[in-house]
């Protein structure tokens, strides 16, 4: 008790003084010095939740699908009246450090007894993370999303994580339950164990659905017997109604209704049918369910809006040649005039850049306007020239390196009550908004 007394206190200092001088919200380095002085602290502090701990992972939708249900267990909280202590790793810090400062900014000197948790956990880092909780009695609720090629310098290819995925459910308590998304072959098969119940979900059949792959896809091939899949429906990327003719697996049969919310695209439509799984099971009501994700509001840098005068800026986070895809799609079926494409390749982004290649740039129309900006502003305009050759004197690409100049200048480009819509990776999207907003995230 002593020693968690000590670390929670020096948390709370850094957590104090990150806020005092706007270095961040402390959303890292509390848990970063706490796990050095206590190893064991997330075990420590996940043994104290009562109620489910549930854990959002996948390579796109955490942060928004973490959100919707945390505000669902606030919603279900309150039609009860009660009053509860949830965790949730808003900032989005989703590796064992976000997620033990998680847990000490919500924590007290007296009182360290939590209602529930509600945690996004980096694809990568769901094996370390259940290891630690090896053994516990806890209840466990885990939500796979999807599973797209991410950073590959950091990541690998989606089988290496789709094995780190089935070696690490296994230190789960056997009361624990599985969400998975049907549409997703790599995803879905990880209910073939049946070591734990499994709730799935996915879209149905009157979704607008695509008559082809992509093509940049990343899982094609039969998690059973490695034979190409067929799909009836592709939804996007390799999400859909797949099925093997070689040894008949196919996308298993889901179990949710079709919920909407207020969110664009639909790749986020998942996030949604994914939430609404979770708040059935901690038993909330479908009309509670409903008018929750109605009524939700974007996370920052995804589909956030910001204003500038009578100007509107819609932030879109695009990391990875899946995501990026889904989000063209839906920002040109808004006729866009002005898109500012900021790449950078630091460490939250991946360093290698090439996956930009796999992009279908070529979707974009005449007549958009396009900045792009960022450590590697260049490349993204190489790309674009390339993609864009057929429409070149009607798309005009403008490189500006420095991001801050960029956005004034996408900016300046659009015309009153219109909007810019910027597209960054993950770094550059904590710099538009610093940029934007003047405050920090993490």
């Amino acid at each position: 008790m002593i020693r968690l007394f000590f670390v929670l206190l020096i948390g709370k200092i850094i957590i104090f003084f990150s806020r005092l001088f706007n270095f961040g919200n402390g959303g890292t380095w509390p848990g970063e010095i706490a796990l050095f002085l206590y190893p064991d602290i997330l075990r420590e502090f996940i043994r104290k939740v009562d109620g489910e701990v549930v854990l959002v992972t996948g390579t796109n939708g955490k942060t928004t699908t973490a959100k919707m249900i945390k505000n669902i267990t606030v919603s279900l909280s309150k039609s009860r009246g009660q009053n509860i202590t949830i965790v949730h790793n808003e900032s989005g810090a989703n590796l064992i450090n976000g997620l033990i400062s998680a847990f000490i900014q919500k924590s007290s000197f007296i009182h360290n007894k939590y209602d529930y948790a509600v945690l996004e956990v980096d694809e990568a880092a769901i094996r370390p993370v259940l290891e630690q909780i090896k053994g516990l009695k806890t209840k466990f609720i885990l939500v796979f999303l999807n599973l797209f090629r991410d950073q590959l310098d950091r990541y690998g290819e989606v089988d290496a994580i789709a094995d780190k995925w089935v070696r690490a459910i296994v230190n789960l308590p056997k009361t624990s339950i599985l969400i998975l998304n049907a549409d997703d072959p790599q995803v879905a098969f990880l209910g073939k164990n049946d070591l734990f119940d499994t709730v799935y979900f996915g879209l149905n059949s009157n979704i607008k659905s695509y008559s082809h792959l992509e093509d940049a896809i990343d899982s094609i091939y039969c998690p059973l017997c490695k034979a190409k899949l067929f799909y009836k429906k592709i939804f996007f990327s390799h999400l859909g109604l797949w099925f093997c003719e070689k040894c008949g697996n196919e996308r298993p049969i889901t179990q949710t209704n079709n919920y909407i919310s207020s969110l664009l695209g639909t790749y986020n439509l998942y996030n949604v049918q994914a939430a609404a799984a979770v708040g059935k099971l901690l038993g909330a009501s479908q009309s509670d369910i409903k008018l929750t994700l109605k009524e939700f509001i974007p996370v920052f840098g995804r589909q956030e809006e910001l204003y500038v005068g009578q100007k509107k800026i819609k932030i879109f986070l695009a990391k990875n040649p899946a995501g990026l895809n889904a989000i063209l799609y839906t920002v040109l079926e808004m006729r866009p005039k002005n898109i500012l494409l900021v790449l950078n390749d630091r460490i939250p982004d991946g360093r290698d850049v090439s996956w930009i290649w796999d992009v279908d740039f070529e979707m974009i129309g005449k007549n958009v306007q396009i900045i792009t900006s960022g450590d590697r502003a260049f490349d993204m305009a190489l790309r674009l020239k390339y993609a864009l050759k057929d429409n070149k004197n009607e798309t005009k690409i403008i490189i500006e390196k420095n991001l801050e100049r960029a956005v004034q200048r996408g900016l300046d480009m659009t015309e009153e009550k219109d909007t810019l819509y910027i597209l960054p990776t993950y770094s550059a999207m904590l710099e538009v908004r610093k940029i934007v907003s003047g405050k920090e995230i993490l």
